[in-house]
């Protein structure tokens, strides 16, 4: 296979078999409150006046709900754009596991008391940060919530470094 082709996905499934999760997760992070979310035909009108680009509201429904993958790259840059996200987030899994990363951080820092918490825990010395972490790790695990790390684990099995 020729380096610059993309490699097929889990049994030969192409690049952009999980385009509906990823497009639901930019859905899910632009209108974070389901109540106030955009049916398709709201939110192919948003993407229109925001981009200039033209997605109709039922193949948005289509590629949302896995019902079709056949995309070009035109209407993937016009999601990218509107979205806010780099184009590779559609189909370059490290791209798509940064920006889940800084989507799952932008969600967290729309609750007060994450960010107040945050903010407080700003200046203190790396030992007092890492008991800080300890704690909260303690306290997911109490309340049976996976880690924020464990959601990729490391290459060696373990959850990620806590400071992304």
């Amino acid at each position: 296979m020729d380096s610059s082709e993309p490699a097929p996905r889990e049994g030969g499934r192409p690049l952009l078999h999980k385009l509906d999760q990823r497009l639901n997760e930019l859905i899910d992070a632009h209108y974070p409150d389901e109540r106030k979310r955009p049916g398709y035909a709201r939110l192919a009108g948003a993407i229109r006046e925001a981009t200039g680009g033209s997605i109709s509201a039922t193949y948005l429904w289509e590629l949302a709900t896995g019902r079709k993958h056949n995309v070009t790259l035109e209407q993937l840059d016009v999601l990218a754009e509107f979205f806010g996200v780099p184009l590779e987030y559609f189909y370059n899994e490290a791209v798509q596991e940064r920006v889940s990363g800084q989507l799952r951080l932008a969600a967290a820092l729309r609750d007060a008391k994450v960010r107040s918490l945050a903010l407080r825990a700003d200046g203190l010395s790396p030992a007092s940060l890492d008991a800080l972490l300890t704690i909260v790790d303690e306290a997911r695990r109490v309340q049976n919530l996976s880690g924020v790390g464990e959601e990729p684990q490391g290459p060696s099995g373990t959850p990620a470094a806590h400071g992304g």
